[in-house]
């Protein structure tokens, strides 16, 4: 009972010094503030799930920030009470985890974890390109990062566009520059200044001639062409318009199949890198709940998908995938289009969509609690049932009464008309 006691005082005291590195904001935030602080700062809802369940991790981020010496503050917001402050935000959804700096706004889109948070602080807080001075700096952010972008060479335009790109895209990967020396002597460069991007166990040279807008191809390349990738990643990749080729496996105990589908992917996304790259990622998804949602039917596992995150659209092969070659024919007929692409975004496609949510979150309510499923179904269509009824029997009465405003104007409209014609005469 003692030792109990002293676990519940443990963990209160440690919640309390964890919350005195998060500051609660208010609307008067935006005057207070020093125009060379950096915050991160969470929008938040009292009756939201979410933010309750984010608000430990919270304070934890806020403590590990203060303990390393970060210089970025961590605060909170009510959105319900301080509209002012989440108006200036745009926050449209909670939790909303946002950074400013130097009065720029920077969304966090990704998982809401300690570690993608924390990660998000660092590479938005710190420099927005960070110097890589020496070949032992280069190894250790080698070793940290699965890609990593490099600006080789002095002062030049392609320089410029690329601090450009950084100031945008600095919310989803890492900027760095260096010298040549810096680099391994096994890294060619056909020219200087050049922008280099190292991943895949390999690296990739920007060509403004072959890639176009660097901007646009720094968002293309900024994740492995073979990953594992969840819902968070997936919807980011629908940013860049790639298509992304899913193998869907089993979340546990993965079967033969399913083993077998993710090397074939992996072995496509290697050896056919010139061919597809360009258009395609390539990765496995544990368990089909996310497809299932933009394909409005359970997908069967393991199998295949190439989904279009830019318009809600997907493909499926139109016969059996069981070899590389089988694979690279249904690629090819996605490119050329006679693999047809089937959902999208439109306007029918939406309400059959939405209707499919409601009954993906309704059933289980049923199958648990009857009662309560047919609370949340027949309240509504009650309401809107008694709300038409009202409409419909006021109706008559409202001609009613203009029927009968016209019958007492229409001695008055008789009497005026003798009068007139008497003038007349």
């Amino acid at each position: 009972m003692l030792h109990r006691r002293k676990t519940v005082l443990l963990s209160v005291l440690l919640f309390v010094l964890a919350s005195a590195f998060v500051e609660e904001l208010n609307d008067s935030f935006m005057e207070t503030k020093a125009a060379d602080d950096i915050w991160l700062i969470k929008f938040y809802a009292p009756w939201c799930t979410l933010c309750k369940q984010l608000d430990p991790v919270w304070h934890q981020i806020g403590s590990e920030l203060k303990s390393l010496g970060s210089p970025v503050n961590v605060g909170k917001s009510d959105a319900t009470s301080n509209t002012g402050l989440s108006k200036e935000f745009r926050v449209r959804n909670y939790p909303a985890i946002l950074m400013l700096k130097k009065g720029v706004k920077y969304n966090y889109s990704g998982p809401r974890t300690k570690e993608g948070i924390l990660d998000f602080a660092d590479r938005v807080g710190g420099p927005l390109v960070r110097s890589l001075s020496s070949p032992q700096l280069f190894q250790h952010a080698m070793s940290h990062h699965d890609i990593l972008f490099v600006y080789v060479g002095a002062t030049s335009q392609l320089k410029g566009n690329y601090t450009s790109a950084a100031e945008e895209l600095i919310v989803h990967t890492y900027f760095f520059s260096a010298a040549r020396d810096v680099l391994p002597k096994t890294v060619s460069l056909p020219s200087l200044p050049a922008v280099v991007v190292f991943k895949d166990r390999t690296f990739f040279t920007y060509n403004e001639e072959r890639d176009g807008d660097l901007k646009l191809w720094i968002n293309r390349e900024r994740f492995p062409n073979y990953s594992k990738i969840d819902s968070y990643t997936l919807y980011a990749m629908g940013e860049s318009g790639k298509l992304v080729l899913l193998a869907l496996v089993e979340e546990k105990y993965q079967c033969e199949q399913s083993l077998r589908y993710k090397s074939l992917v992996e072995k496509v996304a290697a050896d056919h890198r010139e061919t597809y790259s360009r258009n395609f990622y390539f990765g496995f998804m544990e368990g089909s709940d996310y497809v299932n949602g933009l394909v409005m039917c359970d997908v069967i596992v393991p199998s295949f998908i190439v989904v279009n995150l830019s318009n809600d659209g997907y493909f499926i092969p139109t016969s059996a995938v069981e070899t590389e070659r089988h694979l690279l024919d249904f690629l090819d007929g996605v490119l050329d289009g006679s693999i047809q692409c089937q959902g999208g975004n439109g306007g029918l496609q939406r309400v059959r969509r939405l209707i499919y949510d409601v009954k993906v979150t309704l059933t289980p309510i049923f199958s648990q609690a009857p009662l309560l499923g047919c609370f949340l179904v027949g309240f509504p269509i009650t309401v809107i049932a008694v709300l038409c009824y009202l409409s419909c029997k006021f109706r008559p009465t409202l001609v009613d009464n203009d029927d009968e405003g016209v019958a007492l104007l229409a001695p008055s409209l008789q009497r005026r008309k003798k009068l007139k014609h008497k003038k007349s005469e």
